[in-house]
């Protein structure tokens, strides 16, 4: 995560992650401009190169070959992401309006969502055909479509409509790919049939008559048959019907035809045309709003109206960066002029393109190699990104005395070279705060609601208080999101002792800047926090903000217990089953998204275990006997279990194979990419029994990584650990595993508490 010196002047917002926006993302990654701030906001994380996706249904690319990691590039380029779905715009007050977290304000905002089929104008198609976008949706059911293909036995009838260079070119790669499924399957590729329908009465109507030529060829010769002139009136499941009266019974049908804009433009109040694709000016400015522009497939720029093809996107990427810095800096954007024609490079799947260029047209299998050059080349310029430079200064370590003084000394900086500056101006914090909604408690008596100068809680008669603090540096820059992940991390000690949330303090260091950019983060990361606080319901009490360097947050927090129901680290008993409850591998693989090694995915599937609530796991393991517990933090999963075997008096087994990790941490930790605590926890290695053994294990350096926001180890009764861990399933979470067990101290053999198997 980037953190530049420079104060935020400007926000500039990309809603989409097209062919043009990732053109921005780099050029802006090349040349930052000083007081400028990006942010993409993105539902999915990776995007895919449309140029590329026909060769990767045909079997000829993998999903990444194909897919441009839009965290990996928004972090080279210094760009916030957000992983949200946009559905509104409120110009007014200059927001981006997103479902399930706060509305984002920008200063200028660009547009490049794409279009989609527009299934609702033929009755049935929403519900059962399939349109090619959103390519997420497609590809899961494609997936699925290959996953049927191997248990599925007798004929099988695939429609495509729309009979453009998308739907053809679809129509040959799917039908290259599962002939060659069936045949590898020992099944008769016969039994597959194609059916291809359109209104209009030719295929690849924009395309001279040389290349529509070649395309029938080969799909009559392949035995795709056309039905033309001829729309599509209605789907239903298993059929479809023509105006003519024509029906077709189908096991699936695909839709490449129709392509619009997304309804929720309609109420932006920006100029749209009947397809609801948003009018632009040469500049790429919207034709009525000169601080939102629009690019790819979305634009209808009407002094140079032009077919919906990538390249287009593609070659906005330029001028739409220039523009958007030139508006930034206060200098009128430059109109663009698109070229008037394109050469198109249109794939049968069986490793052969057809060239198409106005009147011009040629085709052989070397047009299909140079297709593949040509994209592989593009996708390089975002996929082989340079190594981040470690930005911060390293301690001169000369006068160490030995090599792991000088590792601590430069993790100290590493992790804590943050610092609290001033107090944040009342009036910021009051209005950025002043938009939440905290829960209240009958047990709070002076809190948020009526504030003081300090928060005054009631004890209820048989209860303890536990009372914990945690506070970090953001790791991500997305401040919702760290809010949700600081927040939880937080309640994590109090629900591990098996104690009920009662209130949370806030301590917060955010970024020096101008008073909106700054209230905006704290709006953004508080808004998260409370949401998880309400969850557990845990009241917000109160808090402290002051600058800093860098975004940080942590609480302390009060919580309620039962004196007689503690689940203390201390309470393992030989014969106890070792739990765990979520995946670890949070420390490596942020410490490989600093430095662009990690797939975006992967950093997705850690946010979304770290911002899971551990509540509901402490319940249930509480209602299954649990003795001893605690949650996964930062001196990783053998340093835990060291901390409770010790005051247990036991040792313990752990099974290396048996722990849950995050997709992507063994990939991360293979590479030799460790969090900078990693050395730190490493010194517990004294605990494990012929650790010698086991170093070169592909699992021994996770046993170490620092985890953020993990899960609960917890020692159960052997009895009941498979319905616990059952239950734990059912309750949302599914990596729960049996990693280990408690085993009686030998008080004559080895000193080391822990013993490692595989």
């Amino acid at each position: 995560m980037q953190t530049p010196d420079q104060p935020v002047l400007r926000d500039i917002v990309l809603v989409g992650g097209g062919h043009s926006h990732v053109g921005v993302l780099k050029r802006f990654a090349m040349n930052p401009v000083p007081g400028v701030r990006l942010t993409l906001i993105c539902r999915d994380t990776h995007t895919p190169y449309s140029g590329m996706l026909p060769g990767y249904v045909a079997g000829h690319y993998s999903y990444d070959d194909v897919h441009i990691d839009l965290s990996r590039l928004a972090e080279y380029a210094g760009a916030r992401f957000y992983r949200a779905e946009v559905t509104g715009i409120d110009r007014a007050a200059k927001r981006v309006i997103c479902k399930g977290r706060p509305n984002v304000p920008y200063d200028i905002l660009s547009i490049n969502i794409g279009s989609s089929p527009r299934v609702s104008e033929v009755s049935g198609a929403a519900e059962h055909a399939v349109p090619v976008k959103p390519i997420t949706g497609f590809n899961n059911r494609w997936l699925s479509l290959l996953s049927r293909i191997e248990n599925h036995d007798g004929p099988m009838t695939i429609a495509v409509v729309g009979a453009g260079a998308g739907g053809v070119e679809l129509t040959l790669a799917m039908q290259f790919r599962l002939r060659n499924e069936l045949a590898n399957r020992g099944k008769d590729p016969d039994q597959l049939h194609f059916h291809l329908f359109d209104a209009a009465n030719e295929i690849l109507p924009t395309h001279n008559a040389k290349v529509r030529a070649v395309f029938r060829d080969k799909l009559v010769r392949r035995g795709v048959k056309l039905h033309l002139g001829d729309a599509v009136s209605r789907v239903d499941a298993g059929l479809l019907a023509t105006e003519s009266g024509q029906t077709l019974q189908t096991d699936e049908v695909l839709w490449v035809t129709r392509a619009g804009g997304p309804a929720w433009l309609e109420s932006t109040g920006l100029e749209l045309d009947d397809g609801l694709f948003i009018r632009a000016r040469d500049t790429l400015q919207t034709a009525n709003d000169a601080h939102i522009f629009v690019a790819g497939d979305i634009a209808n720029v009407v002094n140079h109206p032009r077919e919906k093809a990538g390249v287009f996107a593609v070659r906005q990427g330029r001028p739409l960066a220039d523009n958007l810095k030139r508006m930034a800096l206060g200098k009128p954007p430059r109109p663009f002029n698109p070229q008037k024609t394109w050469l198109a490079l249109i794939s049968t799947g069986d490793q052969f393109a057809v060239a198409s260029k106005g009147n011009y047209g040629f085709s052989g299998a070397w047009v299909w190699r140079w297709k593949d050059w040509i994209d592989r080349r593009f996708m390089k310029k975002f996929t082989d990104l340079p190594a981040m430079e470690d930005s911060a200064r390293l301690p001169d370590t000369s006068a160490a005395q030995n090599p792991e003084e000088a590792s601590q000394a430069i993790s100290a900086v590493a992790m804590r070279c943050g610092g609290c500056g001033a107090k944040v101006g009342s009036t910021v914090l009051s209005r950025a705060l002043g938009e939440l909604r905290p829960i209240e408690r009958d047990d709070i008596l002076i809190g948020l609601h009526a504030p003081d100068d300090a928060a005054v809680l009631k004890v209820p008669p048989g209860k303890a208080v536990v009372h914990t603090v945690d506070f970090f540096r953001a790791f991500i820059d997305d401040p919702y999101i760290f809010g949700k992940v600081a927040a939880n991390h937080s309640l994590g000690d109090v629900f591990a002792m098996g104690a009920e949330a009662q209130s949370a303090t806030a301590v917060a260091t955010v970024p020096y800047g101008i008073e909106s950019k700054v209230e905006d983060t704290v709006f953004q990361m508080m808004s998260g926090a409370v949401e998880v606080l309400n969850e557990a319901g845990c009241a917000l009490v109160g808090g402290h903000t002051g600058e800093g360097k860098e975004l940080a947050l942590g609480f302390a927090v009060n919580g309620l217990i039962d004196p007689d129901k503690v689940m203390s680290k201390g309470g393992l008993r030989a014969g106890d089953v070792l739990l765990l409850t979520k995946p670890i591998g949070t420390g490596t693989l942020f410490a490989a998204h600093a430095r662009l090694a990690a797939k975006g995915r992967w950093i997705d599937a850690a946010l979304a275990s770290m911002v899971q609530s551990n509540k509901a796991a402490a319940e249930c393991l509480l209602r299954h006997g649990a003795r001893a517990c605690t949650d996964v933090t930062g001196f990783g999963l053998l340093g835990h279990l060291v901390e409770m075997t010790r005051p247990s008096g036991v040792d313990a087994e752990l099974d290396l194979t048996a722990i849950p990790i995050l997709p992507g941490a063994e990939e991360t930790v293979a590479a030799g990419i460790l969090s900078s605590l990693q050395p730190a926890n490493v010194r517990l290695r004294r605990g494990i029994r012929d650790q010698g053994d086991w170093v070169n294990h592909p699992r021994y350096p996770l046993i170490f990584d620092p985890q953020t926001a993990g899960g609960l180890l917890a020692s159960v009764p052997a009895a009941v650990a498979e319905a616990c861990v059952r239950e734990l399933k059912g309750l949302g979470y599914p990596h729960t595993a049996i990693i280990g067990r408690v085993l009686a101290q030998d008080e004559n053999g080895p000193i080391e508490p822990i013993t490692l198997r595989d």
